[in-house]
């Protein structure tokens, strides 16, 4: 009996142990895929009102995304930023290395599944909310009383990009009444389908509430 219970312990420490170095794996290879090569080209054509420094932006902010999808697991994530939906898009046209990078980034291919985009700054879906969490714990920044907005929230008002999605920390700053999401109601693009491998829950960071507004 004892015997059992000490195999099964080790087992056990040894599953641990290999799904630990499953996830620091997966999380490198998202950190060190060469996006640029693949994917800038394709998004220079279809934003051709982006820099190449812009540009860049964007494919750090594609990184961010993979990550916080990566560590929610199996829970639909959604995607805060048009200019990073688009280079996801450009993306997956590579058809075959997508498939490759999913398979090594999540375990599994990682679907894109559209969402209208949200109608009032009053609406918020378990999707954004997640997004939210998710992105403010990547970037070390209190959800619930954030000094900035994530890479992810911020980067389509800082490209001035056309059809983006603008976020705004202070819901009542003067002039941004119906042009800006607060980061407390927040409205989406687009989101990953919830098969991006097996839940973190060490990972994911924040409760299962409202964003930075609170529960």
């Amino acid at each position: 009996m004892i015997k059992l219970f000490v195999a099964g312990a080790l087992l056990l420490a040894v599953l641990l142990v290999w799904q630990k170095w499953r996830r620091a794996g997966q999380a490198r290879h998202i950190e060190h895929y060469p996006y640029q090569r693949v994917v800038d080209q394709r998004l220079a054509a279809r934003r051709p009102e982006l820099s190449a420094e812009q540009r860049g932006e964007v494919l750090a902010g594609l990184v961010d995304y993979f990550q916080i999808c990566r560590k929610a697991g199996r829970r639909m994530v959604a995607m805060p930023s048009q200019a990073v939906d688009d280079a996801w898009h450009e993306f997956i046209l590579s058809t075959r290395l997508y498939d490759k990078f999913c398979r090594h980034a999540f375990g599994r291919f990682l679907h894109h599944t559209p969402a209208a985009a949200m109608q009032s700054p009053t609406q918020a879906d378990d999707g954004i909310r997640r997004a939210w969490r998710l992105a403010c714990a990547h970037e070390g920044i209190d959800p619930k009383q954030p000094d900035r907005l994530p890479r992810l929230f911020a980067l389509d008002a800082r490209l001035a990009l056309a059809g983006g999605f603008i976020y705004q920390l202070d819901c009542l700053a003067a002039g941004m009444a119906g042009r800006a999401y607060c980061a407390s109601h927040i409205g989406c693009s687009s989101g990953c389908s919830g098969d991006s491998g097996g839940a973190d829950s060490s990972d994911a960071g924040g409760d299962g509430g409202g964003g930075c507004g609170g529960d």
